[in-house]
């Protein structure tokens, strides 16, 4: 990793986008597929508890990948709309859609210049896991969300918790970055294992943003959403990382950890009817 550079973001955005199309076969083979084909449970029951009941609703999922969680919506009722900057990824997820005989629209775009590929307003926008590292302005992200959501719709987001990612990858638990937001990003240039898939490793760097828990309220608010809830958790139903292992009590969680810290947060807010 190499220190916060300034660089354009047009480069960021590019190298950002060679990486996910690289990664994306590495994925496909190492997300699941075959047990969402085979008709598994794919979203944790926190998520489908916090968004309830999505029968008919129509949802906007950004920064959907190869649309996995996408195509698990439509399986729940909802009328999916999936977007994605990485051309191999849409591509991915329109066949991904056909084998599982699912009905799902994609959108190849970046999210910052969506409303110029994508018209309508939906009931629902979604967003989850790994989304927040790769976007460089928080309040134009937002004010997307909110241009995409009916009056009386709402957003959820369920990610990485922003603590995490000032620890040590090896397990040390040690602080190595900070904690707030740094506008020009962190380049990650070094050889990496990929984050599914050890054995697979890429030099494609990437660049990623850090941002705190409260820009990413503020912007949500600023944006002129009402916020229902905030919450953090240190364990899930389901292992939204590779590296979570189970507790006694069932629940999947980083091992290791010195004290309980939070692994994930979700937000839901709502936009006036």
């Amino acid at each position: 990793m190499t220190s916060p550079k300034n660089v354009p973001y047009e480069q960021a955005r590019d190298g950002n986008q060679a990486w996910w199309d690289e990664l994306t076969p590495v994925h496909l083979r190492s997300y699941g597929v075959e047990r969402f084909l085979a008709g598994g449970p794919w979203l944790p029951k926190e998520i489908l508890t916090e968004v309830g009941d999505v029968t008919e609703l129509s949802l906007l999922h950004l920064q959907c990948h190869f649309g996995l969680e996408s195509l698990a919506w439509v399986r729940q009722g909802a009328e999916v709309t999936g977007v994605d900057f990485s051309p191999a990824a849409i591509q991915a997820a329109h066949e991904l859609a056909q084998t599982a005989n699912l009905s799902a629209r994609f959108v190849c775009a970046d999210i910052y210049d969506l409303p110029n590929h994508l018209e309508g307003r939906f009931d629902i926008v979604f967003t989850s896991i790994g989304v927040l590292c790769w976007l460089k302005d928080l309040d134009e992200w937002a004010r997307i969300i909110a241009h995409f959501l009916k009056p009386g719709g709402f957003f959820y987001i369920m990610d990485a918790h922003p603590l995490l990612y000032t620890f040590e990858d090896e397990g040390t638990w040690q602080f190595i970055l900070p904690y707030f937001h740094n506008p020009p990003p962190y380049i990650w240039d070094d050889e990496e294992a990929d984050y599914m898939d050890a054995s697979y490793k890429t030099s494609t760097p990437t660049y990623e943003w850090q941002w705190p828990i409260s820009d990413i309220i503020n912007a949500v608010l600023r944006a002129g959403l009402r916020l229902e809830f905030f919450h953090e958790y240190e364990a899930l139903s389901e292992p939204v990382y590779p590296q979570m292992k189970t507790r006694e009590d069932g629940l999947f969680t980083l091992p290791g950890m010195p004290v309980p810290l939070p692994v994930v947060f979700s937000l839901k807010a709502h936009k006036a009817p």
